[in-house]
C-alpha cells in the first residue's frame, strides 16, 4: 500500500483522524471548507491527504486568526487551520502521543488522557490543608510564546519516526492570517486552537517546569494545568525563594511569569493565625479560602476549601441571559433546549465542591426564567407575581425540562 512512498502512514489512520476531528467539530480554516464541503469528495480527500503526507509533499496551509473575549477585557488570539490540516495535525497526534503521555508526571493535568480540571482541584484541595503556603502562577501567553529550537529538542528525543518530526516542525511555522487580513509569520509558539497544540505545550512544559520542580523543589507538591500552576510550600520564605528561581527558569526558557496572575497566598484555617496580604486565589474557576464548614458529623469548623469563583458565576449568569435574550427564542421547550447544556456542564463541575455557593448562581435561572414568562406570555404574566406563580405550575408539570429541576435543585420557586 505505501510502496514507494517516502513514509509508512497507512490509510486507516487518516481515516481514524478524520472521525476524530469532526467528532470535535469546529469552524473552518482560512479556505472556508465546512465538513459538509469536505465530505462531499470525502474519499478522494482523505486519499490525496494521505498520499501528500506518506510521500512527504504535505505543508501546511496557514491558520484563520480569530480573536476571542477574555476574562480581562483582553482579547486571546486562536489560530483555526483548515480541515485538511487538523486530520493531517490528528494523524501526527495518535502515533506521537502515546510517546511522551508516558513520560509526563502525575502532577500535570491539563489536555491529558483521563485527567480532568476537577482532578486538578480536588489533590490541591487536599494539600492546602496539609500546608502553610501556596504560590500561584500563571505563564504570560504560553501558546504563543513556546521556543522552537528548544521545542524540537524535546520532540526529537520522544520519537525517532521522521514524518512526524517533519510534519510538527512544518505545523508550527505556518503563517496566521489575522482577523484584519494581514500575514504573520510564526517564529515561535503554537497555535492555540490546533489540535496538536495542547500535547506539544505540555511536552515544553514538562522539561520547562515539570522536570525542573521535580530535581530541584522535590519536597513541594505542585499542580500544572497548562499554563496555570499553584506550588505547596511551608513557610513564606521558601514561597519568596521559589518564585525568585521560577522566574529566572522561565526566562531561561524564553517564558514569563506573569507579575498580576503570581501571588503568595497564606492558607489560612484553624491551624494558621495571622492577617497577609493574599488569603484566597483562583485556580481553574474555583476559589480556594478559608470557610465555615460543616464536617460529617455535624460539626463546623474552619476550612481552606474551594467553591465556584464569583467571575465564573459571573460568566455563567451572562450566558443564561444571553440565550434568554434571543428573540427568536417562543417558548420554554426551545429556552430549555438552548440552556440545558449549558447548566448541566457548569453543574457537574461547580457542584463538586462548595456545591452550596454553587446552589446561589442556579437561582438565577429561576429568576432568569421568571423574566422570560413575563415578556412572552403577557396574557399570564402582567405582574411578576404571576409569573412566578405560572413558572411554579410549569415546573410542578414538567419537571424535567431543565436540567437543574431534573435534579431537585432550585425547586423552590417564587
Amino acid at each position: 500500500m505505501n510502496e514507494g512512498k517516502s513514509f509508512q502512514i497507512s490509510q486507516e489512520l487518516v481515516l481514524t483522524a478524520y472521525k476524530r476531528v469532526k467528532a470535535n467539530k469546529g469552524a473552518s480554516g482560512v479556505d472556508s471548507i465546512s465538513f459538509d464541503d469536505y465530505e462531499k469528495e470525502l474519499k478522494n480527500n482523505l486519499y490525496k491527504l494521505w498520499n501528500r503526507m506518506s510521500s512527504g509533499s504535505y505543508f501546511s496551509k496557514a491558520v484563520r486568526g480569530v480573536e476571542i473575549p477574555k476574562k480581562n477585557g483582553k482579547k486571546r488570539l486562536l489560530g483555526i487551520p483548515t480541515i485538511d490540516d487538523r486530520i493531517a495535525q490528528m494523524v501526527t497526534l495518535m502515533v506521537f502521543e502515546p510517546n511522551v503521555e508516558k513520560n509526563f508526571l502525575d502532577n500535570s493535568y491539563g489536555y491529558r488522557p483521563n485527567r480532568s480540571a476537577i482532578d486538578a482541584v480536588r489533590v490541591t484541595r487536599e494539600r492546602c490543608w496539609k500546608y502553610g503556603w501556596v504560590l500561584e502562577f500563571d505563564i504570560v501567553g504560553l501558546f504563543d510564546n513556546i521556543n522552537h529550537e528548544l521545542l524540537m529538542k524535546a520532540v526529537k528525543a520522544h520519537t525517532n519516526e521522521k514524518w512526524v518530526i517533519l510534519y510538527i516542525e512544518r505545523f508550527l511555522k505556518a503563517s496566521i492570517i489575522m482577523p484584519d487580513g494581514s500575514i504573520q509569520e510564526r517564529k515561535a509558539g503554537t497555535p492555540q486552537g490546533g489540535v496538536i497544540s495542547p500535547v506539544l505545550a505540555n511536552l515544553f512544559m514538562h522539561y520547562a517546569f515539570d522536570i525542573w520542580m521535580k530535581h530541584n523543589f522535590p519536597y513541594n507538591p505542585w499542580v500544572r494545568y497548562a499554563d496555570d500552576g499553584v506550588v505547596h510550600c511551608v513557610s513564606e520564605k521558601q514561597a519568596k525563594y521559589l518564585l525568585y528561581r521560577l522566574n529566572k527558569q522561565m526566562n531561561l526558557c524564553g517564558l514569563e511569569i506573569h507579575p498580576d496572575k503570581t501571588r503568595i497566598v497564606y492558607c489560612r484555617s484553624d491551624k494558621f493565625q495571622g492577617t497577609y496580604e493574599y488569603t484566597s486565589f483562583d485556580f481553574l474557576g474555583y476559589t480556594f479560602r478559608t470557610r465555615y464548614v460543616k464536617s460529617k458529623n455535624g460539626n463546623f469548623f474552619n476550612a481552606f476549601t474551594p467553591a465556584v469563583s464569583n467571575e465564573s458565576s459571573k460568566m455563567f449568569r451572562r450566558k443564561i441571559k444571553d440565550i434568554r435574550l434571543n428573540s427568536k427564542i417562543i417558548s420554554m421547550n426551545k429556552l430549555a433546549e438552548l440552556m440545558n447544556p449549558i447548566i448541566r456542564g457548569w453543574m457537574n463541575y461547580f457542584m463538586v465542591f462548595g456545591s452550596g455557593e454553587a446552589r446561589k448562581s442556579l437561582d438565577y435561572i429561576n429568576i432568569s426564567l421568571v423574566k422570560f414568562v413575563h415578556r412572552k406570555y403577557k396574557g399570564k404574566g402582567k405582574s411578576m407575581g404571576k409569573s412566578w406563580r405560572f413558572l411554579a405550575r410549569w415546573a410542578k408539570g414538567n419537571p424535567s425540562c431543565f436540567y437543574h429541576w431534573e435534579k431537585g435543585i432550585a425547586l423552590t420557586i417564587g
